[in-house]
């Protein structure tokens, strides 16, 4: 799903910059995505569609992108899947996908739309950072702006997907392209300065009255997605910066055609775990 906020209620508590670790960015994450659910659906339901696989908001599709590869017969698992589409769509490619999402009210849609769609995708409510699943469960692990920019120990959910990847599987997710964090979140030409150092790596954060994070997003460098992807024994083999086209008209948060054509808003990461070579017999 696309996770990054742009419902109505943002902006409305104090907004600083701050560390905020995983246990307050899991709760922070699960409580905001229970109460935003269902205007989250509202303003971008028809965007996102029912059964569709979107990378991110510049409109990059799967099914055009290929960079999951054939998943017809696999093993799929969709983290911070939101309402599921992602998961569904995989399901129609013959996958044999399992959603998972940390918000009983982003699983509450994704099994509305299971049941308005006919493709019933399993659903799993668990944090992306402690997988309820076997090692090496799965074929391929996806994540279209969930989980990712929402976790404090980007090294730790790196080496989560890889315990739970198959040797040969493949890893790839989109989330916020690190450059965006240096300019103001702001769609229109006032979005175009930069105030912030890319490399301040304290957290967004929107917090209630008593200091109690509401909603937290989480800043690495692209060097810190390279390093902790390698560290966690995968090999990245692409990164993907969509490109903004001529026909997408849709303004999403700080995401807009103006900016679009003038800097990347989305990355997307590919890795795959290598499969262990077998030590040949001697004699």
């Amino acid at each position: 799903m696309l996770s990054v906020a742009s419902v109505d209620g943002r902006g409305v508590e104090p907004v600083l910059r701050r560390d905020a670790d995983p246990a307050e960015s899991a709760r922070a994450s699960r409580g905001w995505w229970d109460r935003q659910a269902p205007g989250y659906y509202v303003e971008h339901g028809e965007f996102l569609g029912d059964v569709d696989f979107l990378w991110g908001p510049e409109g990059l599709r799967e099914g055009a992108a290929g960079l999951l590869g054939d998943v017809a017969g696999r093993d799929v698992l969709e983290i911070g899947c939101g309402g599921a589409q992602c998961a569904r769509w995989l399901a129609t490619r013959g996958a044999q996908a399992v959603a998972s999402d940390v918000s009983h009210g982003q699983l509450t849609q994704a099994r509305r739309l299971n049941r308005e769609t006919g493709i019933d995708v399993p659903l799993v409510q668990a944090d992306a950072q402690h997988l309820p699943f076997a090692d090496e469960s799965f074929d391929v692990i996806c994540a279209a702006y969930g989980a990712v920019p929402f976790i404090a120990d980007s090294a730790g959910l790196m080496r989560e997907a890889a315990r739970v990847l198959r040797p040969g599987g493949r890893w790839v997710f989109s989330t916020t392209h690190p450059m965006r964090w240096c300019f103001r979140d702001d769609p229109g030409q006032r979005g175009l300065v930069v105030e912030a150092s890319y490399f301040d790596r304290r957290a967004y954060v929107e917090q209630d009255k008593n200091g109690n994070a509401t909603y937290v997003e989480h800043h690495r460098t692209f060097g810190d997605r390279v390093r902790d992807i390698v560290a966690a024994g995968l090999t990245l083999v692409d990164v993907v910066e969509p490109e903004w086209p001529d026909d997408n008209d849709e303004a999403w948060a700080q995401w807009s055609p103006l900016r679009g054509r003038l800097m990347p808003g989305t990355v997307i990461f590919v890795a795959v775990k290598e499969k262990v070579a077998s030590t040949p017999p001697v004699g």
